[in-house]
């Protein structure tokens, strides 16, 4: 068989070949990647006061949880990403104390962004503190009248919003949703000779 005889390559618009490079490169996977950094690690606040006066104090530990994700649909290759985190709030209002299981979920939505210099950047907006699902459960009856008081829920959901926004603008984070693309291709460029 010549050369004349192979099928010619069918050829595409440099944007085209971007779009694609993007969906191909920008998957669940490597999204992920850039976030899972997240799980297993320790969140602890307080105490903080809450309720009337403030004279209650809440303060919680758990962890953050494996995210997942989801393609979001539009112009721009993104995801949404879900943050769980378990936390266990304690609230002391001095001459007693009540406990609670918190269960909550962080969306962040990831979207690929094309940098200058060939590299692709995972731009990570996080959420605002309503935007954070939470399931919070009482420890009996009166801490479940409590909860409604102290307004115990609105300060968790604060709280974890803005620990997630100060841990996506860390370094190490930023640095994980970078890709430098130029980088890649000389690392595992072969060349002619090679092949």
């Amino acid at each position: 068989m010549s050369d004349a005889d192979e099928p010619r390559p069918e050829y595409v618009s440099y944007e085209d070949f971007g779009r694609q490079f993007f969906v191909a490169a920008v998957t669940a996977d490597r999204i992920l990647a850039g976030v899972d950094v997240l799980a297993g690690e320790p969140i602890e606040f307080g105490p903080i006061g809450v309720g009337p006066g403030r004279l209650a104090k809440v303060d919680a530990k758990g962890r953050i949880g494996r995210p997942t994700a989801s393609p979001r649909p539009g112009e721009l290759v993104g995801y949404r990403v879900d943050l769980p985190v378990d936390l266990h709030p304690t609230i002391d209002l001095q001459l007693d104390t009540h406990r609670f299981d918190a269960h909550l979920v962080v969306p962040l939505e990831l979207t690929a962004r094309a940098l200058d210099g060939c590299t692709i950047f995972i731009e990570a907006v996080p959420p605002r503190a309503e935007q954070v699902e939470l399931e919070l459960k009482a420890g009996g009856l009166r801490a479940s009248l409590l909860q409604r008081v102290a307004g115990v829920e609105g300060e968790i959901q604060r709280f974890v919003a803005k620990y997630v926004a100060r841990e996506l603008d860390k370094p190490a984070l930023r640095a994980a949703r970078t890709i430098d693309v130029a980088r890649a291709i000389d690392s595992s460029w072969s060349g002619p000779s090679a092949q």
